[in-house]
Parts: structure tokens; sequence; C-alpha cells
């Protein structure tokens, strides 16, 4: 039922709808303001690594890339996204498995990194299940210019 590709254009009109608020837009892609533009999404494409596309019976319904990627060291996943009409079945964790997959295998990576704001539970949670281990936390402000915490997470490739 899931599989997942590369992005593709016609994909991004579809995957700007799926951040429902400035909070959700804010978890996925903090530098963008809401409501979530084909522009701002494009951006981030052109200028990050593997955006990959997850797709729930061939429509997509989850998103992420890398923000960083040093072939041989490290990858950081970032924006990473679900459709509301998908979430809690399993399509976020397949997303980041995907992603971890890439960074391990295509890149041979040692470590694999992905960041969380505090009051990302759901995230939090996930990226823990997975094997993604707690290492700093970083004040940021969010978009109404309250502080808010960033935790980085890492999984190290002897440790999968």
């Amino acid at each position: 039922m899931l599989t997942h590709r590369p992005v593709q254009k016609e994909d991004i009109p579809l995957l700007c709808r799926f951040p429902r608020s400035s909070e959700e837009l804010f978890f996925l892609f903090p530098k963008a303001t809401y409501p979530l533009t084909r522009q701002q999404l494009q951006d981030a494409i052109d200028h990050r690594f593997d955006a990959t596309v997850v797709l729930w019976e061939g429509k997509p319904a989850g998103f992420a890339n890398f923000y960083i990627c040093k072939p041989g060291e490290e990858c950081h996943i970032g924006n990473v996204i679900v459709n509301p009409q998908v979430r809690g079945k399993g399509v976020g964790k397949y997303v980041i498995q995907t992603m971890i997959n890439i960074a391990f295998e295509k890149h041979a990576v040692q470590e694999v990194h992905i960041s969380c704001f505090h009051r990302n539970v759901v995230g939090l949670l996930l990226y823990a299940k997975l094997g993604f281990k707690p290492f700093t936390i970083e004040e940021r402000v969010d978009y109404e210019g309250q502080r808010i915490a960033l935790i980085k997470l890492k999984m190290c490739k002897n440790s999968e």
C-alpha cells in the first residue's frame, strides 16, 4: 500500500495543503510562512537533497528530504509532513524509515539526524520508537515569537 519516489512538480500543490495550521507548518518548515506556498516548497526542494514523496494507494501521503547531506558522514532529515487524511496509519513511520534507508544505503553515512520541537509530541515519540536518541536541545523562537525548545536527535549506523 505504501511506496515512495522522488518528488515531482505536480506533487507540490497537494503537499502545500498538508500543513493545516501555522504550528504544523512551523514543525515542518520553520522558515516558511503560513499558508505554505508552491514557491516556498519549491525553494526548499531546490536547495535540499533527496526530496522524497511517500504514496498511499498511488497518491502523495508524505514527504521529507535532507537539509544536510554529507556522504560517508551524516544526513539530516527535514521537511517531514504527512497528509492529515492518513495520519495515524503508519505513513510517518514509513517516511522516516525510507529516509533512514536512503541515508545509510545511498549515501553510506554513519549518522542520521532529525530535529523536533518540544510541542511536537507525536514526532518525538515516533523518532524515539524508531531508535533516534536526543543529544542536545537548542532554544528557538516560534512563529508567534515565543520561546521553544528544538530537540536534536540522531541514529548511528552501528546502533541500527
